[in-house]
């Protein structure tokens, strides 16, 4: 039985049987990180021995592979220049666009994706309708300091003391209404709970009567790109939304490359 990973590819043949094999090929080399010999390739990948020289040496041809040594094998360069082309092309909004109407229609409430600019978050795209009831919608291309939302706090969770008190001092952690952080102290404990949690809240500390909730996107690096974030009215948030909210940021996630 084959030890390899299932893939898309595994589980739907191709029809032309070569293609199979490379498949089988790639999927095997993809999964170890040292070299192989052919001899352990042919017996995980149960390709005949010169089917798979042959194969493997015709991919060494165009640098999909690579020989380190005489009679070993691994991945080659060319993948990781074809990787870094699909990464420039995946773009955060494209990538949440559908993810984030899908979420709309579940809840029917404002659906927000924002990215960090300096000390504040800027909405790049929202899922909204009337019927969500909310009194205040930020515009794309509105933006807002990192301590008063709920993405900015998932950010400001990435910073380690000495940045997060330069951010305090540059902003003096001003506040908009009377719920804001005003604190570094409060501000350290609210982001604390965020680091365990994943998630961020902000408790109508931008606007009155409005409250949100926000988990992060990440990156083929898992670094941190962006924030999804669902506003409601302050006396209907429902926590309930949380999974689907957290379901939909990793699905826009592995979009963009990041692994489970």
């Amino acid at each position: 039985m084959s030890n390899l990973p299932h893939t898309e590819s595994n589980s739907h043949a191709p029809a032309i049987q070569v293609i199979e094999r490379i498949f089988k090929l790639m999927d095997l080399l993809a999964s170890r990180q040292e070299a192989m010999s052919l001899k352990e390739i042919s017996e995980k990948t149960q390709l005949h021995p010169s089917t798979a020289h042959r194969i493997l040496n015709d991919l060494a041809l165009g640098h999909y592979v690579d020989r380190p040594e005489s009679g070993t094998y691994r991945l080659g360069m060319r993948f990781l220049e074809l990787g870094n082309l699909v990464k420039a092309r995946l773009n955060v909004r494209d990538a949440a666009l559908e993810p984030m109407r899908a979420l709309h229609h579940l809840i029917e409430q404002s659906v927000n994706l924002s990215l960090r600019q300096g000390d504040e978050i800027v909405y790049i795209e929202r899922a909204y309708s009337e019927r969500s009831g909310m009194q205040v919608v930020r515009a794309i291309g509105g933006h807002a300091p990192l301590h008063l939302t709920s993405v900015g706090k998932l950010f400001l969770a990435t910073e380690d003391p000495l940045k997060l008190k330069a951010y305090a001092q540059r902003t003096q952690l001003f506040g908009s209404t009377t719920n804001s952080l005003i604190t570094l102290e409060a501000l350290e404990r609210e982001l604390a709970g965020v680091r365990t949690s994943g998630v961020a809240r902000d408790n109508e500390e931008l606007e009155l009567g409005v409250r949100c909730m926000a988990c992060g996107v990440y990156d083929d690096q898992h670094e941190l790109v962006a924030g999804l974030s669902i506003s409601a009215p302050a006396d209907r948030l429902d926590e309930g939304w949380l999974p689907h909210l957290q379901r939909t940021a990793k699905e826009i996630s592995r979009a963009l490359g990041d692994s489970p």
